[in-house]
């Protein structure tokens, strides 16, 4: 909430009265507090080789992580990208589907925690590699990694988590065929959405070359629109490897990253209210505490800090 929010229930619930101001501070005293617990575990992941203690007893067989990026505003410095990485658990449960009137195995995330950062990916990569290995990713028999197919994330993934499956997020791969569709043949067309139904086939059975090799068939029949349908093109040729829905579909793996998208939007609901202008040090000093309240880790954050607190 909002430090006017904050100071508002305090006041009508808590009766407790704290203004704008203080609420302000504290937060800027104790999230401080918070990247420095932060940095420590990182300091002690990769410089000792060292875990720590853990942060979570809740380990699986299988788990992933997610990346994406949102932006924020920064005051002097405009609109900056925050970075957002999601642990989480995989598990399969049974689930009655009416459509084939049968059990059905159902692939869900569980346990997701966060990390998130404004800046570049080295920290966020570090960041996101000691939130998994704190999650007993080691301990995992297999793990995949999910993104939107930006090169920083597949930097990242061979940097830290190169023993991973790597998979593009469903939707954002079936937005760049809409994308291509859309381009040819214009927005809810007939002809665009028989065009799109044929290549999302391709694209779900991982026939990739196929599907390639279609979009290039248009560009010669449509050369004023080469340029735009080409740069579509070279997206599915550059994440082919990346794109075997069907495969990970069937071994019970998930196929969008929803979980690290949503948790974007509830980071950027906190920090692009209307009117909002963080500076870097108030974005930086809240953002640990808006990552603890998202992974459900607000608790055992606040009992480090507010009993060994650090100097």
């Amino acid at each position: 909430m909002t430090f006017e929010q904050a100071e508002q229930i305090m006041r009508e619930i808590g009766r407790i009265n704290i203004s704008q101001s203080s609420a302000w501070r504290i937060v800027n005293r104790w999230g401080g507090k918070m990247q420095a617990i932060e940095a420590l575990q990182i300091t002690e992941f990769f410089e000792n080789n060292e875990i720590g203690n853990s942060i979570s007893n809740q380990t699986s067989e299988r788990m992933g992580t997610s990346m994406d990026g949102t932006m924020i505003h920064i005051r002097e410095e405009g609109w900056k990208e925050l970075k957002v990485g999601c642990v989480f658990g995989i598990e399969q449960n049974s689930q009655y589907d009416p459509r084939i009137q049968n059990e059905t195995e159902i692939c869900s995330t569980i346990h997701n925690s966060y990390v998130a950062h404004l800046g570049g990916p080295t920290i966020f990569g570090r960041k996101l590699c000691t939130e998994a290995h704190q999650r007993h990713w080691s301990k995992a028999k297999e793990t995949v990694v999910l993104g939107d197919g930006a090169t920083w994330i597949w930097n990242l993934t061979n940097e830290h988590f190169y023993k991973s499956y790597q998979l593009v997020d469903w939707f954002h791969a079936a937005e760049h065929l809409s994308n291509a569709t859309k381009v040819l043949f214009g927005e809810d067309t007939p002809t665009a959405k028989r065009l799109y139904n044929q290549w999302e086939t391709k694209l779900y059975l991982g026939r990739i070359d196929d599907l390639v090799k279609s979009m290039k068939s248009h560009i010669k029949k449509y050369p004023r629109k080469a340029e735009a349908v080409l740069k579509e093109a070279s997206y599915f040729q550059k994440n082919s490897k990346r794109m075997n829905y069907q495969e990970m579909r069937n071994e019970g793996y998930p196929i969008g990253s929803g979980m690290v998208e949503s948790a974007g939007k509830q980071y950027k609901a906190r920090f692009c209210g209307a009117g909002m202008h963080w500076s870097r040090d108030g974005a930086e000093n809240l953002l640990p505490i808006r990552t603890a309240i998202l992974s459900n880790r607000f608790d055992y954050i606040w009992s480090q800090i507010y009993n060994s607190p650090l100097n």
